[in-house]
């Protein structure tokens, strides 16, 4: 028998000073109650409650065991109400790891109004370029690019995106045409920092006839801010998420190049996704902010 069960029915028969009254209310027979309070007394080795036909009373012993137990009962009813609570109600630590340019360009200028709408929400944000293990480093949220690769996760497309090559004026106006993605051979190649040897862009045709090119550059980096300022600089041609270029290529700082091609270095579906645990109980405020976000970059990428 449960223990925390049997304390209850008593804690109910001292309320309700019967048996059957209690049972009653606990939606049990008088006969299982019985059991449940004979159980106790075994279990304590003491007599709890004096019973006659027409009477039942505390014995000493009783008494002070059903003083200690209405403490210890509110402690547990309270603790499960806070813990409800923290499921329910938007608070608590929400812990958000990023790649992070998408991070600095649309998570962190987003915090202010997400924090502003649920002030009892604080935001533990980690940015890199690495993955993470969502259960092993404690991260309630992963915003990654790319289809999922762990079936235990859930994804959540927050946005589409695709990657482009771009370069700035200055650097197309002073260096070799650029007819087909065979003319990159002659060009400076802005690059991330893979360690998978020689970097190699992926290129597809009408949704088929992928190829590969290798490249090489004057400059390469783990960060995609870096690669981004170093072509704005004039220092070459980068691979580039579309979202993260949108200024840059409608005020002209940026040019994209081979725009009839798909291109990647890895996978061709670069959509933002947030993933996360599944998980029946879903803490609410995971999904208040997969659900904040997916809004935030509808109205930003639109």
């Amino acid at each position: 028998m449960s223990w925390l069960k049997t304390v209850k029915i008593f804690e109910s028969v001292i309320q309700h000073r019967s048996l059957s009254a209690a049972g009653r209310n606990l939606g049990l027979s008088p006969a299982s109650v019985s059991r449940h309070m004979s159980a106790l007394e075994n279990d304590l080795g003491v007599r709890l409650l004096n019973r006659t036909s027409r009477r039942l009373s505390l014995t000493e012993a009783g008494q002070m065991y059903f003083e200690k137990i209405e403490a210890i009962l509110a402690q547990i009813e309270e603790t499960d109400r806070s813990v409800k609570q923290l499921h329910n109600a938007p608070k608590g630590v929400l812990r958000l790891h990023s790649r992070m340019l998408i991070g600095q360009q649309y998570i962190v200028p987003a915090m202010k109004k997400f924090l502003t709408k649920y002030p009892e929400i604080k935001v533990d944000l980690r940015l890199s370029n690495f993955p993470v293990d969502i259960v092993a480093d404690g991260v309630d949220i992963d915003i990654r690019m790319g289809k999922l690769a762990d079936s235990s996760l859930v994804a959540s497309k927050l946005a589409n995106s695709e990657r482009l090559l771009c370069a700035s004026p200055e650097y197309l106006a002073k260096c070799a045409p650029l007819e087909t993605p065979n003319d990159l051979a002659q060009h400076s190649c802005l690059t991330y920092r893979l360690d998978l040897g020689i970097p190699v862009w992926r290129f597809r045709v009408d949704g088929q006839n992928d190829f590969e090119i290798a490249v090489d550059g004057c400059f390469k980096s783990d960060s995609g801010a870096a690669i981004l300022t170093a072509a704005k600089a004039g220092l070459g041609i980068a691979m580039m998420n579309d979202w993260s270029v949108r200024d840059e290529l409608a005020d002209g700082q940026l040019v994209r190049i081979f725009q009839g091609y798909s291109v990647s270095f890895s996978e061709f579906d670069n959509g933002v996704y947030a993933v996360f645990q599944k998980s029946q109980h879903l803490p609410k405020k995971i999904r208040l902010f997969v659900d904040f976000l997916k809004a935030e970059l509808k109205n930003r990428l639109n």
